[in-house]
């Protein structure tokens, strides 16, 4: 049985002798440390997850608390390191070893600490979120009255997705996969491979996609049907080496169709789409498209922007108080026009706090139709949403703006220095859990800079 906690006496000693940057940054998780200690009931709600990891041999407790590895997550979150650094980090700091609590013992292994983080579960972290935001709010941390809101995009870690570059990923991803099935057994798939070849056709139509020269083009249409009709044999010989290792007996073998069966569905649209752009010459809506088999929930998300026009991943709302506390946030796995999300911002406000807010601060995108936007004004004291230009102008306005923009900072650190610019873990529940984790250690940092203040 995994224990919760463990009783130690942490930073015992002197900082007074160290820099002034170093000091800072050791009272910032110090601060972090007592908010966690006055919040016993998040440790409560992270331990019921983390519970479901597999314990010590032989029946005995785990080797790490429950604590040790929800501060050790948080660690990872903010100081933005790989899950290697992390733990490297901890072996080396008699300072985060204190801050975790698991001083003078072995360090964790990465392995581990990825499967923590997979183990605690998208509700989990919007229910601590919750619990850190009422307990602000009731010690007058945090004022909820007054909110500004904004949606972001949160990337996936995809390569930019072309039909050749899909092709090629479903290929060599099916080959590599059933070439292990027949290692255990030569009868399950009899059918050779033909990397080399494919990846041939693939860095052609690569180079030459963009030639000026009509012959050129030829050719790399008729690469292209080629591709696509050896991918599609791969995808169906999959198909059948699936079959045969879930009616036989080998229990190694079913492991390892399961695995192939988990990128079939998205390895099939691939093929399927390539083949209705390349071959048929129709324009695929981005609604039909996968972006990626090993990310198949990605999203195309074009938001005009000029540097980065379009984006893959998801859609992220966030809210925020005055504090730069974010009250509340959700992950949003198809994307809602943000002129649709207002009033489920208030709903949410008011089931959160038992009240709507005071001021509601957003950009235009946020501005509802006419009649809802009037319904909207009556629930809220101050909807400072302009719905044309001209509204700039007025002064009340103009000045819950500025604050609004506000909330684009706080976006740009979420990215810079809590991991949230681009997402490193696989599916869409660990994509919302760590957009969770990060809100949670963002929320963790300012109000221990409140009490350091």
């Amino acid at each position: 049985m995994r224990r919760k906690s463990e009783a130690v006496l942490p930073f015992t000693w002197n900082d007074q002798q160290l820099p002034k940057t170093v000091r800072e940054h050791r009272e910032k998780y110090k601060g972090i440390s007592r908010v966690l200690d006055d919040q016993p009931a998040i440790l409560d709600r992270v331990h019921r997850d983390l519970r479901k990891l597999s314990q010590g041999h032989g029946g005995r407790s785990g080797d790490f608390t429950s604590e040790t590895i929800l501060r050790t997550m948080i660690v990872h979150a903010i100081e933005g390191l790989s899950l290697r650094e992390t733990v490297i980090r901890m072996a080396e700091s008699d300072f985060f070893q204190d801050f975790v609590r698991t001083r003078k013992k072995a360090a964790m292994d990465h392995s581990f600490l990825g499967k923590c983080l997979k183990a605690v579960e998208p509700e989990t972290w919007k229910q601590v979120n919750q619990r850190l935001t009422i307990q602000a709010v009731e010690r007058r941390q945090v004022d909820p009255d007054i909110i500004r809101t904004d949606t972001t995009a949160v990337e996936t870690n995809i390569h930019w997705p072309t039909d050749a570059s899909l092709l090629w990923d479903t290929y060599r991803v099916a080959a590599r996969i059933v070439r292990r099935g027949r290692e255990i057994d030569p009868d399950s798939c009899p059918h050779r491979f033909h990397e080399r070849k494919l990846k041939k056709l693939y860095l052609y139509i690569t180079r030459y996609s963009k030639s000026k020269s009509k012959k050129r083009l030829r050719q790399v249409k008729g690469a292209f049907g080629t591709l696509i009709e050896r991918v599609d044999r791969i995808v169906d010989n999959a198909r059948h080496f699936c079959k045969y290792a879930t009616l036989g007996g080998n229990l190694e073998l079913r492991g390892v169709a399961q695995e192939l069966q988990a990128y079939l569905p998205a390895m099939t649209d691939v093929v399927a789409c390539a083949y209705r752009a390349q071959v048929e010459g129709e324009k695929v809506p981005a609604r039909e498209r996968v972006f990626s088999i090993f990310e198949p929930h990605t999203e195309l998300i074009m938001r005009g922007r000029a540097q980065k026009p379009v984006e893959f991943g998801h859609m992220v709302l966030l809210c925020q108080s005055p504090e730069k506390f974010i009250t509340d946030y959700e992950v949003y796995e198809e994307r809602v026009v943000d002129g649709k999300l207002t009033e489920a911002v208030i709903d949410r406000h008011e089931q959160l706090f038992g009240r709507t807010p005071e001021v509601l601060a957003g950009d235009m995108g946020f501005c509802p139709e006419k009649t809802k936007y009037a319904e909207l004004e009556e629930r809220v004291g101050t909807l400072a949403i302009p719905k044309r230009l001209r509204d700039f102008a007025d002064v009340a306005m103009s000045v819950w703006q500025a604050f609004r923009a506000g909330i684009e900072g706080t976006i740009s650190g979420l990215k810079r220095a809590f991991r949230l610019a681009r997402c490193h873990y696989r599916g869409f529940k660990s994509f919302t859990a760590s957009v969770g984790l990060g809100v949670f250690s963002h929320n963790l940092v300012v109000l221990a800079n409140a009490e350091v203040t």
